[in-house]
Protein backbone atom coordinates (compact mmCIF):
# COMPACT_ATOMS: atom_id res chain seq x y z
CA UNK A 1 0.00 0.00 0.00
CA UNK A 2 1.34 3.61 -0.71
CA UNK A 3 0.97 6.47 1.58
CA UNK A 4 1.99 10.14 1.20
CA UNK A 5 4.93 9.33 3.83
CA UNK A 6 5.89 6.74 1.28
CA UNK A 7 6.02 9.05 -1.95
CA UNK A 8 7.18 11.79 0.17
CA UNK A 9 10.35 9.65 1.27
CA UNK A 10 10.81 8.40 -2.80
CA UNK A 11 10.86 12.13 -3.58
CA UNK A 12 13.55 12.67 -0.90
CA UNK A 13 15.60 10.07 -2.14
CA UNK A 14 15.22 11.42 -6.04
CA UNK A 15 18.61 12.52 -7.51
CA UNK A 16 16.69 13.70 -10.46
CA UNK A 17 14.62 16.56 -8.12
CA UNK A 18 16.72 19.09 -8.32
CA UNK A 19 16.26 18.91 -12.46
CA UNK A 20 12.52 20.19 -11.45
CA UNK A 21 14.40 23.94 -10.91
CA UNK A 22 14.64 24.26 -14.17
CA UNK A 23 11.53 25.11 -15.10
CA UNK A 24 8.53 27.55 -14.27
CA UNK A 25 5.38 26.08 -12.66
CA UNK A 26 2.43 27.70 -11.49
CA UNK A 27 2.11 27.73 -7.86
CA UNK A 28 -1.12 24.91 -6.85
CA UNK A 29 -0.93 23.19 -10.34
CA UNK A 30 0.19 19.40 -10.72
CA UNK A 31 0.89 19.46 -14.15
CA UNK A 32 0.40 16.07 -15.84
CA UNK A 33 0.10 17.36 -19.53
CA UNK A 34 3.78 17.27 -20.50
CA UNK A 35 2.89 14.59 -23.31
CA UNK A 36 0.96 17.48 -25.10
CA UNK A 37 2.55 20.67 -23.81
CA UNK A 38 6.15 21.05 -22.10
CA UNK A 39 6.52 23.23 -19.13
CA UNK A 40 8.30 26.63 -19.94
CA UNK A 41 11.95 26.38 -18.69
CA UNK A 42 12.96 29.39 -16.71
CA UNK A 43 15.77 30.44 -19.02
CA UNK A 44 13.76 30.70 -22.23
CA UNK A 45 11.99 34.15 -21.38
CA UNK A 46 15.60 35.46 -21.05
CA UNK A 47 16.86 34.22 -24.08
CA UNK A 48 13.75 35.45 -25.93
CA UNK A 49 14.46 38.68 -24.77
CA UNK A 50 18.08 38.55 -25.96
CA UNK A 51 17.25 37.18 -29.59
CA UNK A 52 14.93 40.21 -29.87
CA UNK A 53 16.80 43.29 -28.24
CA UNK A 54 20.00 42.26 -28.77
CA UNK A 55 20.49 39.81 -31.80
CA UNK A 56 17.64 41.03 -33.87
CA UNK A 57 17.60 44.30 -32.42
CA UNK A 58 21.45 45.54 -32.65
CA UNK A 59 23.10 42.80 -34.31
CA UNK A 60 20.35 42.94 -37.24
CA UNK A 61 21.01 40.75 -40.36
CA UNK A 62 24.35 40.50 -39.26
CA UNK A 63 23.12 38.60 -36.55
CA UNK A 64 22.56 35.26 -38.98
CA UNK A 65 26.63 35.03 -38.89
CA UNK A 66 28.11 36.73 -35.51
CA UNK A 67 24.60 35.03 -33.59
CA UNK A 68 25.13 31.96 -34.84
CA UNK A 69 21.41 31.76 -36.33
CA UNK A 70 22.28 29.81 -39.62
CA UNK A 71 23.95 26.71 -37.79
CA UNK A 72 20.65 26.87 -35.08
CA UNK A 73 18.94 23.72 -37.43
CA UNK A 74 22.19 21.26 -36.91
CA UNK A 75 23.63 22.58 -33.70
CA UNK A 76 19.84 21.61 -32.17
CA UNK A 77 19.88 18.93 -34.54
CA UNK A 78 23.09 17.32 -32.59
CA UNK A 79 21.23 17.93 -29.22
CA UNK A 80 18.68 16.23 -30.63
CA UNK A 81 20.66 13.15 -31.66
CA UNK A 82 22.24 12.59 -28.27
CA UNK A 83 18.38 11.34 -27.54
CA UNK A 84 17.40 9.52 -30.08
CA UNK A 85 20.44 7.24 -30.84
CA UNK A 86 21.66 9.40 -33.95
CA UNK A 87 25.08 10.95 -34.58
CA UNK A 88 26.15 14.04 -34.55
CA UNK A 89 25.25 15.58 -38.61
CA UNK A 90 22.42 13.25 -38.60
CA UNK A 91 19.45 15.67 -37.50
CA UNK A 92 18.09 19.00 -38.29
CA UNK A 93 15.46 20.66 -35.92
CA UNK A 94 12.69 22.02 -38.49
CA UNK A 95 9.78 22.69 -39.62
CA UNK A 96 6.86 21.22 -37.98
CA UNK A 97 5.79 17.37 -37.31
CA UNK A 98 3.59 16.82 -40.34
CA UNK A 99 5.71 18.70 -42.94
CA UNK A 100 8.86 16.47 -41.96
CA UNK A 101 6.52 13.25 -42.31
CA UNK A 102 5.74 14.63 -45.66
CA UNK A 103 9.55 14.87 -46.75
CA UNK A 104 10.59 11.49 -45.09
CA UNK A 105 7.28 9.32 -46.32
CA UNK A 106 8.11 11.20 -49.92
CA UNK A 107 11.66 9.99 -50.16
CA UNK A 108 11.10 6.39 -49.04
CA UNK A 109 8.24 6.24 -51.45
CA UNK A 110 10.80 7.35 -53.70
CA UNK A 111 13.41 4.43 -52.94
CA UNK A 112 10.41 2.05 -52.88
CA UNK A 113 9.93 2.89 -56.25
CA UNK A 114 13.13 2.69 -57.38
CA UNK A 115 13.96 -0.68 -55.63
CA UNK A 116 10.75 -2.44 -55.41
CA UNK A 117 8.32 -0.85 -58.26
CA UNK A 118 5.75 -3.21 -57.79
CA UNK A 119 5.29 -2.02 -53.71
CA UNK A 120 1.87 0.05 -53.32
CA UNK A 121 0.72 0.09 -50.27
CA UNK A 122 1.76 1.77 -46.90
CA UNK A 123 1.18 0.10 -43.75
CA UNK A 124 0.32 2.16 -40.92
CA UNK A 125 -1.40 1.60 -37.26
CA UNK A 126 -5.22 2.53 -36.88
CA UNK A 127 -5.00 4.80 -33.98
CA UNK A 128 -2.01 6.79 -35.20
CA UNK A 129 -2.00 10.26 -34.64
CA UNK A 130 -4.64 11.92 -37.03
CA UNK A 131 -1.93 13.92 -38.78
CA UNK A 132 0.69 11.08 -39.64
CA UNK A 133 -2.50 9.57 -41.34
CA UNK A 134 -3.66 12.32 -43.06
CA UNK A 135 -0.46 12.85 -44.95
CA UNK A 136 -0.11 9.34 -45.64
CA UNK A 137 -3.12 9.64 -47.32
CA UNK A 138 -2.43 12.65 -49.19
CA UNK A 139 0.67 10.95 -50.56
CA UNK A 140 -1.60 8.04 -51.41
CA UNK A 141 -3.71 9.49 -53.89
CA UNK A 142 -1.00 11.71 -55.20
CA UNK A 143 0.95 8.44 -56.14
CA UNK A 144 -1.44 5.81 -56.67
CA UNK A 145 -1.16 4.06 -53.26
CA UNK A 146 -3.22 2.50 -51.12
CA UNK A 147 -3.22 2.93 -46.68
CA UNK A 148 -3.67 0.64 -45.12
CA UNK A 149 -4.59 0.43 -41.52
CA UNK A 150 -4.36 -2.24 -38.95
CA UNK A 151 -4.78 -2.83 -35.25
CA UNK A 152 -1.45 -3.64 -33.60
CA UNK A 153 -1.54 -7.06 -33.24
CA UNK A 154 -2.04 -7.50 -37.11
CA UNK A 155 1.00 -5.57 -37.94
CA UNK A 156 2.92 -8.37 -38.46
CA UNK A 157 0.70 -10.32 -40.88
CA UNK A 158 0.44 -7.04 -42.49
CA UNK A 159 4.11 -7.00 -43.37
CA UNK A 160 3.48 -8.89 -47.31
CA UNK A 161 5.39 -8.24 -50.53
CA UNK A 162 3.05 -5.72 -51.59
CA UNK A 163 4.34 -3.34 -49.07
CA UNK A 164 6.39 -0.48 -49.63
CA UNK A 165 6.54 1.37 -46.49
CA UNK A 166 5.76 0.96 -42.57
CA UNK A 167 4.98 4.27 -40.82
CA UNK A 168 4.32 4.10 -36.88
CA UNK A 169 4.55 6.36 -34.09
CA UNK A 170 6.71 5.11 -31.56
CA UNK A 171 4.70 5.51 -28.63
CA UNK A 172 0.95 5.47 -29.34
CA UNK A 173 -0.78 8.98 -28.34
CA UNK A 174 -4.18 7.93 -26.96
CA UNK A 175 -2.47 4.55 -24.93
CA UNK A 176 1.15 5.03 -24.32
CA UNK A 177 1.52 1.90 -25.40
CA UNK A 178 5.41 1.49 -26.99
CA UNK A 179 6.25 -0.69 -30.24
CA UNK A 180 9.44 -2.89 -29.67
CA UNK A 181 11.40 -0.73 -32.52
CA UNK A 182 14.33 -2.89 -33.33
CA UNK A 183 12.03 -5.56 -33.56
CA UNK A 184 9.60 -4.30 -35.82
CA UNK A 185 12.02 -2.64 -37.91
CA UNK A 186 13.84 -6.30 -38.29
CA UNK A 187 10.62 -8.35 -39.21
CA UNK A 188 10.26 -5.11 -41.55
CA UNK A 189 13.41 -5.16 -43.50
CA UNK A 190 13.20 -9.17 -43.56
CA UNK A 191 10.09 -8.14 -45.65
CA UNK A 192 12.08 -5.60 -47.62
CA UNK A 193 10.13 -2.83 -46.56
CA UNK A 194 11.24 0.58 -45.36
CA UNK A 195 10.44 2.27 -42.03
CA UNK A 196 9.21 5.42 -41.01
CA UNK A 197 8.76 6.49 -37.03
CA UNK A 198 7.18 9.50 -35.55
CA UNK A 199 9.15 10.23 -31.95
CA UNK A 200 6.41 12.60 -30.96
CA UNK A 201 5.86 10.64 -27.77
CA UNK A 202 9.30 9.42 -27.54
CA UNK A 203 12.11 11.59 -27.64
CA UNK A 204 12.96 13.12 -24.27
CA UNK A 205 10.51 11.02 -22.45
CA UNK A 206 11.94 7.08 -23.24
CA UNK A 207 15.59 5.90 -24.43
CA UNK A 208 15.46 5.29 -28.33
CA UNK A 209 18.29 4.40 -30.53
CA UNK A 210 17.39 4.42 -34.18
CA UNK A 211 21.10 3.97 -35.72
CA UNK A 212 20.83 0.46 -33.24
CA UNK A 213 17.61 -0.34 -34.30
CA UNK A 214 18.58 0.92 -38.16
CA UNK A 215 15.53 2.41 -38.49
CA UNK A 216 14.96 4.28 -42.22
CA UNK A 217 13.36 7.51 -41.27
CA UNK A 218 12.43 9.05 -38.19
CA UNK A 219 10.49 12.57 -37.29
CA UNK A 220 9.55 14.09 -33.90
CA UNK A 221 8.34 16.86 -32.14
CA UNK A 222 9.89 19.14 -30.30
CA UNK A 223 7.21 20.94 -28.07
CA UNK A 224 6.26 17.56 -25.32
CA UNK A 225 8.94 16.49 -23.91
CA UNK A 226 11.37 18.54 -25.09
CA UNK A 227 10.03 21.54 -24.00
CA UNK A 228 10.47 24.03 -27.01
CA UNK A 229 7.29 25.73 -26.39
CA UNK A 230 3.63 25.68 -28.61
CA UNK A 231 4.40 25.15 -31.83
CA UNK A 232 8.16 24.48 -31.64
CA UNK A 233 9.69 23.12 -34.62
CA UNK A 234 10.15 19.39 -35.19
CA UNK A 235 13.03 17.24 -36.13
CA UNK A 236 14.01 15.13 -39.03
CA UNK A 237 16.41 12.18 -39.04
CA UNK A 238 17.10 10.11 -41.93
CA UNK A 239 19.81 7.05 -42.33
CA UNK A 240 22.79 7.97 -43.98
CA UNK A 241 22.42 4.73 -45.69
CA UNK A 242 19.79 6.77 -47.71
CA UNK A 243 20.25 10.76 -47.23
CA UNK A 244 21.85 11.32 -50.46
CA UNK A 245 19.59 8.92 -52.40
CA UNK A 246 16.79 11.39 -53.14
CA UNK A 247 15.71 15.11 -52.72
CA UNK A 248 12.88 15.66 -50.71
CA UNK A 249 10.13 17.16 -52.47
CA UNK A 250 10.18 20.64 -50.65
CA UNK A 251 13.45 22.00 -52.11
CA UNK A 252 13.52 25.05 -51.10
CA UNK A 253 16.96 27.26 -50.64
CA UNK A 254 17.87 26.47 -47.23
CA UNK A 255 18.49 23.03 -48.52
CA UNK A 256 20.60 23.98 -51.11
CA UNK A 257 24.70 22.76 -50.94
CA UNK A 258 25.56 26.71 -51.27
CA UNK A 259 22.31 28.73 -50.83
CA UNK A 260 24.39 31.72 -50.84
CA UNK A 261 25.65 31.32 -54.54
CA UNK A 262 22.18 31.93 -55.53
CA UNK A 263 22.16 29.55 -58.73
CA UNK A 264 18.37 28.93 -60.44
CA UNK A 265 18.79 25.55 -60.13
CA UNK A 266 18.48 23.43 -57.56
CA UNK A 267 21.88 21.24 -56.03
CA UNK A 268 20.58 19.53 -53.21
CA UNK A 269 22.77 19.52 -49.98
CA UNK A 270 24.76 16.14 -49.04
CA UNK A 271 23.29 14.47 -45.85
CA UNK A 272 20.73 15.85 -43.74
CA UNK A 273 21.06 18.98 -45.16
CA UNK A 274 19.01 18.80 -47.50
CA UNK A 275 16.09 17.95 -45.59
CA UNK A 276 16.06 21.82 -44.96
CA UNK A 277 13.40 23.80 -46.70
CA UNK A 278 12.93 27.66 -46.46
CA UNK A 279 14.50 30.15 -43.80
CA UNK A 280 14.47 29.50 -39.99
CA UNK A 281 12.07 30.64 -37.46
CA UNK A 282 15.08 31.65 -35.27
CA UNK A 283 13.23 32.65 -32.17
CA UNK A 284 11.39 29.50 -31.82
CA UNK A 285 14.70 27.63 -32.18
CA UNK A 286 15.97 30.04 -29.66
CA UNK A 287 13.42 28.52 -27.86
CA UNK A 288 13.65 24.80 -28.75
CA UNK A 289 17.21 24.73 -27.84
CA UNK A 290 16.31 25.77 -23.81
CA UNK A 291 14.08 23.09 -23.81
CA UNK A 292 16.76 20.50 -24.87
CA UNK A 293 18.94 21.67 -22.58
CA UNK A 294 16.89 20.83 -19.89
CA UNK A 295 16.61 17.06 -21.06
CA UNK A 296 20.31 16.95 -21.45
CA UNK A 297 21.14 18.46 -18.33
CA UNK A 298 19.86 14.88 -16.63
CA UNK A 299 22.89 13.14 -18.48
CA UNK A 300 25.58 14.05 -15.55
CA UNK A 301 22.94 12.43 -13.36
CA UNK A 302 22.19 9.09 -15.77
CA UNK A 303 20.90 10.79 -18.37
CA UNK A 304 17.94 9.05 -20.49
CA UNK A 305 18.27 5.73 -18.50
CA UNK A 306 17.70 7.39 -15.19
CA UNK A 307 14.87 9.69 -16.47
CA UNK A 308 13.14 6.19 -18.18
CA UNK A 309 13.37 4.71 -14.25
CA UNK A 310 11.61 7.67 -12.95
CA UNK A 311 9.64 7.61 -15.23
CA UNK A 312 8.46 4.35 -14.75
CA UNK A 313 8.44 4.20 -11.34
CA UNK A 314 5.97 7.31 -11.37
CA UNK A 315 3.59 5.23 -13.88
CA UNK A 316 3.86 2.24 -11.64
CA UNK A 317 2.90 4.31 -8.87
CA UNK A 318 0.14 6.47 -10.65
CA UNK A 319 -1.67 2.91 -11.57
CA UNK A 320 -1.31 1.44 -8.73
CA UNK A 321 -2.53 4.87 -6.67
CA UNK A 322 -5.85 4.73 -9.12
CA UNK A 323 -6.23 0.76 -8.56
CA UNK A 324 -5.37 1.55 -5.02
CA UNK A 325 -7.96 4.27 -4.25
CA UNK A 326 -10.53 5.00 -6.93
CA UNK A 327 -12.02 1.44 -7.27
CA UNK A 328 -15.48 1.19 -8.16
CA UNK A 329 -16.01 4.16 -10.07
CA UNK A 330 -15.52 2.32 -13.86
CA UNK A 331 -12.24 3.46 -14.26
CA UNK A 332 -10.21 1.46 -16.97
CA UNK A 333 -6.34 0.58 -17.77
CA UNK A 334 -5.45 1.51 -21.80
CA UNK A 335 -1.60 1.62 -20.79
CA UNK A 336 0.17 -1.35 -20.63
CA UNK A 337 1.51 -2.34 -17.50
CA UNK A 338 4.59 -4.10 -19.05
CA UNK A 339 7.48 -1.55 -18.94
CA UNK A 340 8.84 -2.35 -22.10
CA UNK A 341 5.85 -1.81 -23.92
CA UNK A 342 4.98 1.49 -22.22
CA UNK A 343 5.68 5.03 -22.87
CA UNK A 344 5.64 7.97 -20.09
CA UNK A 345 1.85 8.46 -19.97
CA UNK A 346 -1.08 6.28 -18.12
CA UNK A 347 -4.01 6.32 -20.15
CA UNK A 348 -7.05 5.37 -18.49
CA UNK A 349 -10.46 4.76 -19.51
CA UNK A 350 -14.69 5.05 -19.05
CA UNK A 351 -17.89 4.58 -19.99
CA UNK A 352 -18.74 8.03 -20.10
CA UNK A 353 -17.98 11.71 -18.87
CA UNK A 354 -14.18 11.11 -19.31
CA UNK A 355 -13.75 14.78 -21.03
CA UNK A 356 -15.99 16.51 -17.54
CA UNK A 357 -13.91 14.22 -15.16
CA UNK A 358 -10.32 15.85 -16.87
CA UNK A 359 -12.37 19.75 -16.90
CA UNK A 360 -13.10 18.82 -12.77
CA UNK A 361 -9.36 17.87 -12.10
CA UNK A 362 -8.06 21.10 -14.32
CA UNK A 363 -10.45 22.92 -12.29
CA UNK A 364 -8.74 21.95 -9.42
CA UNK A 365 -5.28 22.32 -11.21
CA UNK A 366 -4.41 18.78 -11.94
CA UNK A 367 -4.13 19.05 -15.69
CA UNK A 368 -4.24 15.78 -17.74
CA UNK A 369 -5.82 15.91 -21.11
CA UNK A 370 -8.77 14.24 -22.67
CA UNK A 371 -8.59 12.29 -26.21
CA UNK A 372 -11.93 11.11 -27.94
CA UNK A 373 -12.58 7.37 -28.90
CA UNK A 374 -11.38 6.55 -32.80
CA UNK A 375 -14.44 8.22 -34.78
CA UNK A 376 -17.51 6.02 -33.25
CA UNK A 377 -15.63 2.86 -34.48
CA UNK A 378 -15.86 1.12 -31.63
CA UNK A 379 -12.57 -0.33 -30.82
CA UNK A 380 -11.61 2.26 -28.73
CA UNK A 381 -12.98 4.15 -25.42
CA UNK A 382 -12.73 7.67 -24.62
CA UNK A 383 -9.09 8.44 -22.94
CA UNK A 384 -8.07 10.33 -19.37
CA UNK A 385 -4.83 11.07 -20.42
CA UNK A 386 -1.78 11.53 -18.13
CA UNK A 387 1.40 12.47 -18.97
CA UNK A 388 4.14 11.93 -16.12
CA UNK A 389 7.21 13.65 -17.12
CA UNK A 390 10.22 12.79 -14.80
CA UNK A 391 12.42 16.28 -14.99
CA UNK A 392 9.19 18.12 -12.93
CA UNK A 393 7.10 15.70 -11.76
CA UNK A 394 7.41 14.15 -7.82
CA UNK A 395 6.21 10.93 -6.44
CA UNK A 396 4.01 13.33 -4.34
CA UNK A 397 2.54 15.32 -7.20
CA UNK A 398 1.10 11.71 -8.22
CA UNK A 399 -0.54 11.07 -4.72
CA UNK A 400 -2.04 14.17 -4.89
CA UNK A 401 -3.29 13.60 -8.47
CA UNK A 402 -5.11 10.67 -7.89
CA UNK A 403 -6.66 11.99 -4.39
CA UNK A 404 -8.02 14.70 -6.36
CA UNK A 405 -9.38 11.92 -9.01
CA UNK A 406 -10.86 10.13 -6.20
CA UNK A 407 -13.04 13.13 -4.79
CA UNK A 408 -14.04 13.93 -7.97
CA UNK A 409 -15.75 10.40 -8.63
CA UNK A 410 -16.80 9.95 -5.69
CA UNK A 411 -18.54 13.63 -5.15
CA UNK A 412 -19.90 13.43 -8.48
CA UNK A 413 -18.45 17.03 -9.67
CA UNK A 414 -18.06 16.06 -13.04
CA UNK A 415 -21.49 16.31 -13.22
CA UNK A 416 -21.93 19.90 -13.13
CA UNK A 417 -22.82 21.38 -16.33
CA UNK A 418 -19.86 23.81 -16.47
CA UNK A 419 -17.72 20.54 -16.79
CA UNK A 420 -19.55 18.95 -19.62
CA UNK A 421 -18.95 21.97 -21.98
CA UNK A 422 -16.95 21.46 -25.09
CA UNK A 423 -13.96 23.58 -25.93
CA UNK A 424 -12.03 24.14 -29.47
CA UNK A 425 -9.20 22.60 -27.99
CA UNK A 426 -9.70 19.05 -25.46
Amino acid sequence: MHTLQTCQELDAADTLAPLRQQFSLPEGVIYLDGNSLGVLPTAASARVAEVVSQEWGQGLIRSWNSAGWFELPRRLGDKIARLIGARPGEVVATDSTSINLYKVLSAALNIAAEDAPARKRIVSERSNFPTDLYIAEGLCRERGYTLQLVEPEDIAAALTADVAVLMLTHVNYRTGAMHDMAAVTRAAHAAGILTVWDLAHSAGAVPVDLNGARADFSIGCGYKYLNGGPGAPAFVWVNPRHADRFWQPLSGWWGHANPFAFTPDYQPAPGIGRYLCGTQPIINLAVLECGLDTVLAAEPLGGMTALRTKSLALTDLFIALVEQRCGGYGLGLATPREHAARGSQVCLTRDEGAFAIVQALIARGVIGDFRAGDGGLGRHKDILRFGLTPLYIGFEDVWHAVEHLRQVLESGEWQKPEFNQKHAVT
